[in-house]
């Protein structure tokens, strides 16, 4: 149930964005114990000149995901390696391109739908 940002270089096909996001939802299903069914995702498309990422020029990805505070460090470490390999072969970034943040945020930050904080029954 993250909200997962992801910044690519504009341009790039359908086929590579969806393969960088279904991608990261597996890493967070898989090391982050999120159920299969909380896909949350933004994919901006950049300009070269608009992604910056130091000196990197080649293909690059930055990821951005919020949560709710309390996934343990070994966890997250876990999806940053996952996701890193899992680009490498498909659709084929080098690791050293792949940019990732987690921010954590408390249950009362959440609103699903209906402007009711679903986390925090009254």
């Amino acid at each position: 149930m993250p909200f997962v940002t992801i910044n690519v270089l504009k341009g790039k096909s359908d086929a590579y964005r969806k393969a960088i996001a279904d991608e990261v939802n597996a890493a967070v299903i898989e090391t982050l114990d999120f159920p299969a069914d909380d896909r949350y995702q933004v994919i901006h498309e950049c300009a070269h000149q608009d992604l910056e990422f130091q000196s990197r020029d080649q293909d690059r990805v930055m990821m951005h995901l919020v949560m709710r505070s309390g996934k343990p460090d070994q966890a997250k470490k876990a999806f940053y390696a996952r996701v890193v390999e899992a680009l490498g072969r498909n659709p084929g970034i080098a690791p050293g391109n792949v940019l990732i943040t987690i921010s954590e945020n408390h249950d009362i930050d959440w609103s699903f739908e209906d402007g009711i904080a679903q986390f925090c029954p009254d």
